[in-house]
Order: structure tokens, then C-alpha cells, then sequence
């Protein structure tokens, strides 16, 4: 049986710097972005933060719906694949990988210019743009046994 290969990636993050937005030939939408990421190891006794930063690329309607909420110091969750680029400049060979981004996924509370991290617009096509890509309207058939009846959660839960 031959091997699959696996290209996916998601990391959590904020934003660098706003987003830089530009249009293909064909007028599709291209949005660029940096994302830094912080980890922390154990050195020692000492805990040491450091940030790794990613450059992403994100294509399309979905790019040009999130442009202005992509902004510096924003949270968000990219999913999506690596890719190489490999180019030789004045005889020396270079390589960046970046993020194709199939996702991107706002987090976090209230932004600093008072919106909400979630629920930006009602249409469909803008919820896709925000949301994982996954079918929410399924209710399983028999809701009544998971201990409600389908409908909204109550204001008392109890845990």
C-alpha cells in the first residue's frame, strides 16, 4: 500500500501588523499577513517565552470579508498547509516556507475598537468566513436524549 503524505498546519496567534491586501490578474483577492506565535520552554528552573512569527497567505471572497477585522494584536487560528518557495538571487539559493490558509478563525474577547471577536454579521457567507468549515445546522434527530430539547441552552446550566 503506498504512503499518504499529510501537508497540515494550525497555529494559534496574533496578528503583527495589519493585513496587506492585493488583487491577482484574474482579480482575486490575495491577503498577507504575519502571525507571531509565543512558546515557552523550561531552561533550567527558568521558564523562557519566545515568539516564532509565520507569514500567511489567504485567497479569495473569504480574504476580502475578514480584511477589517484583521488587524494588529488580533487573535486568530489559521488552519491550512505549508508551502516553499525556492528562488537563487545572485547565485545563492533561498527558501521561505509560509501558511496557505484554508481557515482563519477570529478569537479572543472585545477588540480595541469595542466589536465583538464573534457573530460579525448575520449572512451565511460571512459566518463561512469566520467559522470552521463545518455543518452547525445538523441537530441529531433524537436531541431529547442528550438532555434538552434541540433549542437554546438555559440560562442555569448545570456545571
Amino acid at each position: 500500500m503506498a504512503s499518504s503524505d499529510l501537508n497540515s498546519v494550525t497555529i494559534v496567534g496574533r496578528l503583527t501588523r495589519d493585513v496587506d491586501m492585493r488583487y491577482s490578474q484574474s482579480g482575486s483577492a490575495i491577503a498577507s499577513l504575519s502571525i507571531a506565535v509565543n512558546r515557552s520552554r523550561k531552561e533550567g528552573d527558568q521558564w523562557i517565552s519566545e515568539a516564532n512569527f509565520f507569514d500567511v497567505s489567504f485567497f479569495g471572497k473569504s480574504a476580502e470579508a475578514l480584511r477589517p477585522y484583521l488587524t494588529k494584536g488580533k487573535q486568530i487560528a489559521v488552519q491550512g498547509a505549508l508551502k516553499q518557495d525556492r528562488w537563487e538571487k545572485d547565485g545563492q539559493k533561498f527558501s521561505k516556507v509560509q501558511i496557505v490558509a484554508s481557515n482563519i478563525q477570529l478569537l479572543g474577547g472585545r477588540s480595541e475598537n469595542g466589536g465583538s471577536s464573534q457573530g460579525y454579521g448575520s449572512s451565511a457567507g460571512q459566518e463561512q468566513a469566520f467559522a470552521p468549515r463545518q455543518n452547525y445546522d445538523s441537530v441529531p434527530a433524537d436531541a431529547d436524549s442528550f438532555g434538552g430539547d434541540g433549542g437554546e441552552f438555559p440560562e442555569d446550566i448545570p456545571f
